[in-house]
C-alpha cells in the first residue's frame, strides 16, 4: 500500500516537471559567430562547406543533448549563408537589387528582388526564378543543400549563369521575405506589493530574508534561468505580405513591363502554387507572355485553387512538373490532376528536384522556343504568300 502511494506521488511530481525547461537551464548563451571565418568554415573549390582546420563537413550536433542550442547555431549559420549567396549574386552573376515596393517610403519595411543587367531590356528571352517556402531567400533553392551538399545543388546560381550564357535576361524573386521582424518593447514590471504586517521582531525578519536570499542565489548559480527568446512582432511588407502577393507584384511591376517577347519560369514547390495563383489573377497576360513553365515538385492544386478550364488547358500545353520519384530522370508519370504533364526528377528528395532537373529544364525551354519560332515563321510566310501571291489561299 505504501509503495503504491510512493509511486503515485512520484508520478505526480514527474508530471509537474517540464523536461524541456529543465534542459534549457544548462544551455550555453545564444551568441554565435557573425561570419563564416569566425565559424571556422569556408566553401572549397567544389562549392562544398568545409571546416577550415579539419576539412570535415558541417556538424549539426556540435554539443550533445543541446538540440535547441544546436538548432540556433544552425540558424545563425543559415543567416550568414543567405548573405554569402547575395554576394555571389552581385559579384559572380553581376545582378542588382530592386527594392519593393517600388514606391516605398523611407520608414516602411521593404524587400527586394535581383535582376540581371538586361532583365528588363532583353528583347528576346527572360527567365524568372521562384523558390519554395521557408527560410530560403533570393538565390536559394534549399539551405540544407547549401550547407550539407554544395552551392550548385542548393542555389539558383547554375540556372542564372546557364541562362545568361544562352542569352536570357534573368529575374530572381524573393517570395519569403514578407515582413520586418522587430523586437517587442519590454513590458513594465508591476510595482511590488507592500509587505504584509508581521508580528515577528525586525531582527528575526531580516535574518530570515537573508537566509532565503542566499538560498535563491545558490539555486540560480546551480541552475540559471532558461534563456528566453526575444519576443518579436512582424510588420508585413506592403503588397508583398505572402509568396502569392509577391509573385503578383513582381509580375505587375517588372515582368509585364519587360521587353522580352518570350518569358520562361522555373518554380519550385510552393513557388508553383504562387505561379498558378498568378494565372488565376492575370490569366490572359500570362498566356500572352509566357512560353513555358518548369515546375519542380510543385505544391499547386488546380482544384483547391479553383483554376479555370482555360488555365488547365494552357498548363497542359506549356508546363511540365519534374516531381520526386524513384523512376529515372524524365520518365513520364501518371498525371495526378488534369493540369500538366508530370515526369520524374530522378530523385525522391524534394529539395533536390530543381538541381537534378537542371539540364532537362533548359532542354525543355529550348524545344518550346524552337517550336514557337517555327510556328511564327510559318505564319509569317503564309501571310507573306497571301499578300504577294493572290492566287494562293490559306485554305
Amino acid at each position: 500500500h505504501y509503495q503504491f502511494i510512493i509511486q503515485v506521488n512520484l508520478l505526480n511530481l514527474l508530471s509537474r516537471i517540464d523536461l524541456d525547461e529543465l534542459m534549457k537551464k544548462d544551455e550555453p548563451p545564444f551568441t554565435f559567430p557573425k561570419t563564416l571565418e569566425e565559424f571556422e568554415y569556408a566553401f572549397n573549390e567544389y562549392g562544398q562547406l568545409r571546416h577550415i582546420k579539419t576539412g570535415e563537413p558541417f556538424v549539426f550536433n556540435a554539443r550533445e543533448d543541446l538540440h535547441r542550442w544546436n538548432q540556433k547555431r544552425y540558424e545563425a549559420l543559415g543567416e550568414i549563408i543567405t548573405q554569402y549567396v547575395y554576394e555571389l549574386l552581385e559579384k559572380k552573376c553581376n545582378m542588382t537589387k530592386a527594392i519593393l515596393p517600388v514606391d516605398a517610403s523611407e520608414d516602411e519595411p521593404t524587400t527586394f528582388i535581383y535582376l540581371s543587367p538586361d532583365a528588363l531590356s532583353n528583347p528576346s528571352k527572360l527567365l524568372v526564378l521562384i523558390q519554395g517556402s521557408g527560410v530560403v531567400r533570393a538565390g536559394q533553392w534549399a539551405r540544407r543543400l547549401i550547407i550539407n551538399q554544395d552551392l550548385d545543388s542548393g542555389t539558383q546560381i547554375p540556372f542564372i549563369t546557364r541562362a545568361m550564357e544562352e542569352g536570357y535576361g534573368v529575374l530572381v524573386l524573393n517570395p519569403n521575405e514578407n515582413y520586418l521582424e522587430v523586437e517587442k518593447p519590454a513590458k513594465s514590471s508591476p510595482l511590488p506589493s507592500p509587505p504584509e504586517p508581521s508580528d515577528e521582531p525586525a531582527e528575526k525578519r531580516e535574518r530570515k530574508d537573508d537566509k532565503e536570499g542566499k538560498k535563491k542565489r545558490e539555486f540560480y548559480e546551480k541552475y540559471r534561468n532558461p534563456q528566453k527568446e526575444t519576443e518579436t512582432e512582424r510588420i508585413p511588407i506592403r503588397e508583398n505580405g505572402s509568396s502569392e502577393e509577391h509573385v503578383l507584384y513582381v509580375w505587375d511591376h517588372f515582368v509585364s513591363k519587360a521587353a522580352a517577347k518570350n518569358v520562361f519560369i522555373v518554380a519550385h514547390s510552393y513557388g508553383g502554387l504562387s505561379f498558378v495563383e498568378l494565372m488565376n489573377q492575370r490569366e490572359m497576360q500570362v498566356k500572352n507572355r509566357v512560353c513555358a513553365v518548369a515546375l519542380t515538385d510543385s505544391a499547386h492544386n488546380i482544384w483547391l485553387q479553383e483554376t479555370s478550364k482555360g488555365t488547365q488547358d494552357w498548363m497542359q500545353q506549356h508546363c511540365c512538373n519534374w516531381v520526386s520519384s524513384p523512376e529515372p530522370l524524365d520518365t513520364p508519370l501518371d498525371p495526378m490532376l488534369p493540369d500538366c504533364p508530370r515526369v520524374s526528377a530522378g530523385t525522391e528528395r524534394h529539395e533536390l528536384t530543381s538541381w537534378l532537373s537542371f539540364n532537362s529544364i533548359f532542354r525543355f525551354f529550348s524545344e518550346v522556343l524552337e517550336q514557337r519560332l517555327r510556328l511564327t515563321g510559318a505564319v509569317h510566310n503564309a501571310l507573306w504568300c497571301t499578300s504577294n501571291c493572290p492566287d494562293i489561299s490559306l485554305n
